[in-house]
């Protein structure tokens, strides 16, 4: 192949520039040229691209310069979009005929579930060479252990929630902090481990408002009566509760026995997308895109690359830490994964099950 193109698409997170680094890099070792797809999908349909690559005095091909310190930085150089005219045929129609005009021949998708979905039917209704690679923050991404930018959303959320303990204990107060996660509890599991919650709430779980705010009322009781000066929760955006509601009617449970509670809201919201990758990310971005390139020149289409994937039924890659797999198969997981009818799932609902008893000690 002498042309190739990447797209990051739908929700930016830190490490997609690590990894566009690392494809130009390769790519370019390997004689490739990279064009960069400007806003995901949409780049493609409107014909809107970036030298992620360039000619070299000696007939070599290298890299854009300014890459080098794009990837230690958070967001996405090309930018990102969640696009609803790809989902259409007319859109990627004229994605195709875009493509095939700049003489690309294989493109590499970065992004989550539904750029991955667009990935997988523009292969196969194409036939055109596509290669994906995992990039969400909420890590709900099957077929991979993690995805980009999982690292560092942890990485800040565990930054915030020590902040938010210095001043709750200051002050002998109760905080539930809402932290990413639409359809996936992931980043609330994992971090209330990281920064010794007293709770973590979960949409897996399947709790009614009325059991949230006995539960949180039940931990912010206990916690104060062990003679804690900090109580924290942290709770997952995929609860559909707003986290003012929940403190609110927490509040007005615990006023009559303990009307001197001080109980406050933080949602972190979008700062957890944000921020420079971690060491992880740059190093799992860097491993991922080398692979993708490899994949893609060596003829691979209609698959995903994987990290450390708990999963079976993948293909060895040059790294062995990396596998690909069909992105059917990916899809498939996915659906599990969100849905709840993944061992995966379950057995982290087992876990969590266990920490609840000694998180709030």
């Amino acid at each position: 192949m002498k042309t190739i193109a990447v797209l990051t698409s739908g929700g930016d997170s830190p490490g997609m520039n690590a990894c566009l680094r690392a494809v130009a890099k390769v790519a370019a070792g390997r004689g490739t040229h990279v064009l960069g797809s400007l806003e995901g999908y949409e780049g493609l349909m409107d014909d809107r691209f970036r030298d992620l690559t360039r000619h070299l005095p000696d007939g070599k091909v290298g890299t854009d310069l300014e890459l080098d310190a794009a990837g230690g930085m958070g967001g996405t150089v090309i930018g990102s979009a969640r696009s609803a005219r790809f989902r259409e045929k007319p859109g990627r129609d004229k994605a195709l005929e875009n493509l095939r005009a700049r003489g690309v021949e294989g493109l590499i998708v970065i992004g989550g579930n539904g750029s991955l979905t667009g990935a997988h039917l523009f292969a196969t209704e194409t036939g055109f060479k596509v290669v994906g690679i995992p990039g969400s923050i909420d890590n709900d991404i099957g077929c991979t252990a993690t995805c980009l930018g999982v690292d560092t959303a942890l990485n800040t959320i565990v930054d915030a929630c020590d902040k938010i303990s210095d001043t709750a204990r200051a002050h002998r107060r109760a905080f539930v902090v809402e932290v990413m996660g639409r359809d996936c509890g992931y980043l609330a599991m994992a971090s209330s481990v990281a920064v010794a919650a007293d709770a973590v709430l979960i949409r897996e779980e399947g709790k009614s408002e009325e059991q949230l705010v006995a539960a949180v009322a039940d931990v912010i009781r206990k916690g104060f009566s062990r003679g804690k000066r900090r109580v924290l929760i942290i709770k997952s955006e995929g609860i559909q509760m707003p986290t003012t509601k929940l403190v609110r009617q927490t509040s007005e449970l615990l006023e009559p026995e303990l009307p001197n509670a001080e109980i406050r809201a933080t949602v972190l919201g979008h700062v957890v997308r944000g921020g420079n990758p971690s060491y992880q990310d740059r190093a799992i971005g860097g491993r991922l895109g080398a692979c993708a390139v490899a994949a893609l020149l060596d003829g691979a289409t209609d698959e995903m690359l994987g990290w450390q994937s708990p999963n079976p039924g993948g293909s060895p890659t040059m790294d062995p830490y990396v596998q690909r797999f069909k992105l059917d198969q990916v899809l498939v997981e996915t659906k599990a994964l969100i849905d709840g009818t993944s061992p995966i799932i379950k057995r982290r609902l087992k876990l969590m099950q266990v920490a609840a008893d000694v998180l709030p000690l």
